[in-house]
């Protein structure tokens, strides 16, 4: 397992996964909340099969890295020290990284549910160092869009799992539940009110012309994700649009679905919708 140190000293833990013949290009995975890395090996496995080399990193305070950086898998989740700031640095420092070790491929960023943000905010701070950028389980960051309160209140009862709101399958709860390396604590248990407030933000205005080029992004939502959903994802498009100057710029919303959309009915048509999408700006050589 390949790892650097971030500017505080903690040890980021990141794979690389590579397709079989020359890559076309590359994405950085950012994972969620509460979650890690491995949790996408079905998603890293389309992306390496359409030719991209994939890097996922656990972020601070995450799987593998969280264990290291914690020594204790009841404090999972929690970022230490420099907070939310440390951990956009630190995924910012992977694409750095990634940079250097790939100059001549597209760089894309594939983010979901609080990855999504970090690759909002990433792209905010470097709009120039990526081709593209794929969000899903997102959501415009802003008060009244992105929801802060409890994501499982519409499946609450006597017999809920409380992770109802992450997929249809009960399978996925169950699987999540029993991870060693994740946690359901809510997010503002983990990062604490003041430091969660530093997730809220817009899309920066002239991205465009801050990368010299348009930007292509995909945004991807289920009908029943409760972080966001389908309004708060159309809301984060039309910033892209009239913000940023983005022209690029797709929603896709999947009837049936909650908030994983890859760990859900969804999955076949939003594996077919992302390589597409990547295939049509990215196409193989």
């Amino acid at each position: 397992m390949p790892e650097f140190i971030d500017a505080h000293g903690v040890a980021i833990v990141y794979d690389i996964h590579e397709p079989a013949g020359a890559p076309r290009g590359v994405v950085q995975l950012l994972h969620g909340v509460g979650e890690h890395a491995g949790r996408y090996a079905h998603v890293v496995e389309a992306l390496t099969g359409a030719g991209f080399v994939v890097y996922a990193d656990d972020h601070r305070g995450h799987g593998r890295t969280g264990l290291k950086q914690h020594g204790d898998a009841r404090r999972l989740g929690r970022l230490g020290v420099g907070g939310h700031v440390a951990a956009v640095a630190a995924v910012r420092q992977l694409s750095g990284i990634i940079r250097d070790a790939h100059p001549e491929l597209p760089l894309v960023l594939l983010g979901h549910s609080w990855g999504s943000f970090l690759a909002q905010i990433l792209l905010d701070l470097d709009p120039a160092d990526f081709a593209g950028v794929a969000l899903s389980g997102s959501s415009l960051r802003w008060p009244g869009s992105l929801n802060a309160g409890d994501l499982n209140r519409r499946w609450a009862g006597p017999e809920a799992n409380g992770l109802e709101w992450l997929s249809t399958d009960p399978a996925v709860a169950g699987a999540f539940h029993a991870d060693p390396l994740t946690t359901a604590t809510p997010l503002l248990r983990l990062f604490g009110p003041l430091k969660a407030a530093r997730l809220f933000g817009r899309p920066r205005r002239g991205l465009r012309e801050a990368a010299g080029h348009d930007i292509p992004v995909l945004l991807m939502v289920g009908r029943d994700d409760s972080v966001g959903g389908p309004r708060a994802v159309h809301r984060l498009a039309h910033a892209y649009r009239t913000r940023s100057g983005l022209d690029d710029v797709t929603t896709l919303v999947y009837p049936g679905a909650r908030h994983e959309i890859f760990n859900d009915v969804s999955w076949p048509q939003a594996r077919a919708d992302l390589l597409a999408w990547l295939d049509a700006r990215f196409p193989p050589p």
